[in-house]
């Protein structure tokens, strides 16, 4: 293997380059230690070092240090770390401790997620949040089932789409088609059924909440 490239990513930190590809992200110190320079030759020996030892070590610490700051899904983990330049079996090393302890854990994340938010928002907006965090059907399914179980949700979607209409001062006597499409799209980006908010809107226009 040969270092065909040094580039600086930061005062600290150089990207490498084996045999014309990126291979890694060392410190100014650990170049020096390692002899990385470019048009030298890199044994086997310091390039496994490299990566089992100092890279994956410090992908480990990177994704607990992350974990400890808020929580995250696998996929968003997995994003941050690849941000970070780790090489990938690195990035897999470190994936894989933190979900042997339980630091990371979709399921635990989705039920806790739902937890916080079916009370303000619809079963189908907290889906899409969650999707966008990775999270996919049948975790975000089996995670519902599991929350409801324990304590059944009681939410009232109608209940919720009336409160946000008249938070938004919504008022059917006087709102233009314009004004009615524009709260029509808002509630659906909420994620509220076209039934559910056709039912709501209807009953505003027959006087039957007013404020």
């Amino acid at each position: 293997m040969i270092i065909t490239k040094v580039e600086a990513l930061t005062k600290q930190k150089s990207k490498v380059y084996v045999d014309e590809e990126f291979a890694f992200v060392l410190y100014r110190g650990e170049l020096r230690r390692y002899q990385i320079k470019e048009d030298t030759e890199l044994s086997e020996e310091c390039y496994r070092e490299i990566i089992d030892t100092v890279l994956t070590k410090r992908a480990k610490l990177r994704a607990m240090n992350l974990l400890i700051e808020k929580d995250y899904t696998e996929k968003k983990l997995r994003d941050k770390l690849t941000a970070g330049l780790y090489p990938e079996k690195c990035l897999e090393d470190a994936i894989s401790y933190v979900k042997s302890y339980h630091y990371l854990d979709d399921d635990r994340y989705a039920r806790d997620f739902i937890t916080y938010y079916r009370e303000s928002r619809s079963r189908r907006k907290i889906q899409l949040d969650l999707m966008k965090r990775g999270i996919g059907k049948d975790i975000f399914d089996r995670a519902w089932q599991e929350v409801d179980d324990t304590e059944p949700n009681q939410t009232d979607e109608k209940k919720m789409i009336r409160e946000l209409l008249q938070k938004r001062k919504y008022n059917a006597k006087t709102a233009d088609q314009k004004e009615k499409q524009r709260n029509f799209g808002f509630l659906m980006r909420k994620g509220f059924s076209v039934d559910d908010i056709q039912s709501c809107m209807s009953d505003f226009e027959a006087e039957t909440y007013e404020f």
